[in-house]
């Protein structure tokens, strides 16, 4: 894995994360390093498309909230950060991860925060499938023999 799909694998993470669960790992985490914006927290809105059936026609399906911004620590490091909806403190903290991922307290912070959040999304992903599955119906032909 080259280190850009390993920046794309966290930066995923970061944007699926629970805002919630991001604060309490980042709070958990320690002190906020120095940063100075390139561009703070702004919110707007990014066109949705899909596509029918998977492989079809690609259409707009509509618009979705994201907040953006984008950070430098005072070690030269640059963060950046998209997330659902208008939480500006998750998109400064999921910033502040990506900048630190780039630093030597690479390893750390994907122990204090990455993994725990895989974690949690893996166990949440696994929760719906369980319910899905316990609601699943098997359809099957019995031979009557008739033949």
């Amino acid at each position: 894995m080259t280190a850009n799909d390993e920046r794309k694998a966290w930066m995923s993470l970061l944007a699926k994360a629970p805002a919630a669960e991001l604060a309490r790992l980042w709070e958990a985490f320690g002190d906020e390093p120095g940063h100075e914006w390139l561009r703070a927290p702004e919110a707007g809105g990014v066109m949705v498309r899909g596509r029918a059936g998977a492989t079809g026609a690609p259409f707009n399906l509509g618009e979705m909230t994201v907040t953006r911004c984008s950070l430098k620590l005072e070690g030269g490091a640059v963060g950046h950060a998209y997330v659902q909806g208008r939480d500006k403190r998750q998109a400064r903290q999921a910033a502040l991860v990506d900048a630190l991922m780039q630093t030597g307290e690479a390893a750390t912070v994907r122990e204090a925060i990455l993994d725990p959040l895989a974690g949690a999304l893996e166990a949440a992903r696994a929760a719906r499938a369980a319910k899905a599955a316990a609601t699943k119906v098997d359809f099957f032909t019995m031979v009557r023999g008739e033949d």
